[in-house]
């Protein structure tokens, strides 16, 4: 009898284990994947620089503590829809079709890393802005905003074709949905979400929570506010991105104008944004108490002529920038959530976490509040990953790293091949720590027509030297971003720079050809 009911309870026992063994997720890692939209590092405290006193983010800053910020990371081209078909992609924007926001979607029959990972086993998710157009595959469920999608009140496609309207801020809503599906997923399987915020997009309007959260702080000034767009190329003054002669009163800044371009008084249900006139009752009151005083005091020292044009930049500026950070504020809380559900979950030691933005963005440097140049504030784009137990916490690489190496390092760290039509490469090693010899070039190409007055321009930049080819006026700028961090002065055409001009020029030339760059533009 005793030798029986062991034998019973070896059964049990390994009936037991197997049970378990089928609801348990494979040793595969899990992949959250936070992605903001238009965030400069300059408003993530863990890189630094002089908002990071002012403006902390206390959650991302988290993720670089226990994981690994890259210093040098980069978009290949600084806008919204190329920068996440490169990402899905792993291939530069020629190759993988979307090149410009305009145009056709995204186009679907070739690789993605979705699709990967879902063949692989994953389960899959993408929640928030898409952007691409054609509806999102390789996604086991998705809710996406259509196009930018509203901050108040947004509407949510689903995967039905139907569109559903939901009461609140969209950068809480992304979360609560992404939550949402944790708990309901398939647990027996890995899961690759992709929890993709429309904030700090334009038009930059902050949680109600947050509207008054920087009013009583000084944000400094960048240096070159007031750029006058000397010693670069002829094309620069002719943009229509500049906060002085560009920015929108009421669009961005809450002022309403009349129709003769006139500043006045805001009617409360005038302020011309389709933010405002989205919200509830109790929003736009709550909207209406806050910005209401501080543009009739702000008004009446305009109409008094009180204010020189500087300080109508200076007052811009500051009111941008207070909406921009309360936005961001609003997704660094966001990344708290998410960090929070994987640790009551047990989740956070087999989960990868990555952190990044489309693109950068320039908050007042030259003078601009959008992105598309290969200037640096919109070139950077931030990059976090902590991956437990292999990348080692509060590290710092310097390797030039680019969005088209997204994909091939998802892909190894889940256990798949990387196929040859990749253009980037693996992170892996880099997130192990191990010596490897890296990229000395990273390649820019940037193919919209004519959106904010910005040519197509193409760019090859070292961890020294930037050069910048503009073909339709065929000039070139060089700048030593050493000595000239800010990029003022082209020494393209100095005499002393002749070497590294030739050294960087065939250097560009040489990546054109192994990324089968497609001909430049003609000159005019």
């Amino acid at each position: 009898m005793q030798s029986m009911m062991r034998s019973i309870l070896v059964l049990l026992s390994l009936f037991c284990s197997a049970t378990a063994m089928a609801e348990q997720p494979t040793s595969r890692p899990n992949i959250l994947f936070i992605f903001s939209d238009d965030h400069a590092i300059k408003a993530i405290s863990s890189y630094g620089g002089e908002l990071a006193s002012v403006a902390p983010t206390p959650n991302i800053d988290r993720l670089a503590q226990e994981g690994m910020l890259f210093g040098n990371s980069f978009c290949a081209n600084s806008i919204c829809g190329p920068s996440r078909a490169t990402i899905l992609t792993g291939k530069h924007s020629h190759k993988n079709g979307f090149m410009r926001n305009t145009g056709q979607g995204m186009d679907q029959s070739q690789w993605t890393l979705s699709k990967a990972l879902q063949a692989s086993g994953y389960n899959t998710a993408i929640i928030g802005k898409w952007h691409l157009k054609t509806d999102p595959l390789g996604f086991d469920h998705w809710e996406i905003l259509p196009g930018q999608g509203n901050y108040y009140n947004p509407a949510f496609i689903q995967q039905d074709g139907s569109t559903k309207r939901v009461e609140g801020y969209v950068t809480d809503l992304i979360t609560d949905k992404s939550i949402a599906w944790l708990d309901e997923r398939d647990t027996s399987k890995p899961f690759f979400l992709m929890c993709q915020h429309k904030a700090p997009h334009r038009t930059f309007a902050p949680p109600l929570r947050h509207l008054a959260a920087f009013d009583d702080v000084e944000i400094p000034e960048p240096e070159t506010l007031f750029d006058d767009y000397a010693h670069r190329s002829q094309t620069l003054p002719g943009n229509e991105m500049e906060i002085d002669r560009h920015m929108d009163w009421a669009y961005d800044l809450k002022v309403r104008k009349d129709e003769r371009g006139d500043v006045e008084l805001p009617a409360p249900d005038r302020y011309g944004t389709p933010e405002y006139n989205r919200m509830n009752a109790t929003q736009k009151a709550a909207w209406d108490a806050h910005f209401g005083p501080q543009n009739q005091a702000f008004l009446k020292d305009f109409q008094e002529g009180k204010l020189s044009q500087k300080d109508l930049v200076r007052w811009k500026y500051r009111r941008y920038m207070r909406d921009y950070l309360g936005a961001v504020k609003a997704v660094d809380e966001s990344v708290g959530r998410l960090l929070k559900y994987l640790d009551d979950n047990g989740l956070a030691e087999n989960t990868i976490v990555i952190y990044s933005s489309d693109q950068g963005f320039y908050l007042g440097e030259h003078g601009w509040y959008d992105k598309r140049w290969m200037f640096e504030e919109s070139f950077r784009m931030p990059l976090i990953v902590r991956w437990p137990g292999v990348a080692k916490p509060n590290s710092t690489p310097e390797q030039l790293v680019q969005n088209i190496d997204y994909a091939p390092t998802l892909l190894e760290a889940a256990g798949q091949e990387v196929p040859a039509e990749i253009q980037g490469r693996s992170l892996v090693p880099i997130l192990k720590g191990e010596s490897v010899k890296w990229r000395d070039s990273l390649y820019y190409a940037y193919y919209e027509l004519g959106e904010h007055a910005v040519p197509q321009h193409f760019g090859v930049r070292t961890d020294r030297y930037k050069l910048i080819h503009f073909p339709i006026t065929n000039e070139w700028n060089l700048f030593d971003l050493q000595t000239d961090p800010h990029e003022l002065v082209s020494i393209y055409e100095d005499p002393a720079a002749k070497e590294i001009r030739d050294s960087l020029t065939k250097e560009f030339y040489r990546l054109r050809e192994v990324y089968d760059a497609p001909p430049l533009p003609q000159a005019k």
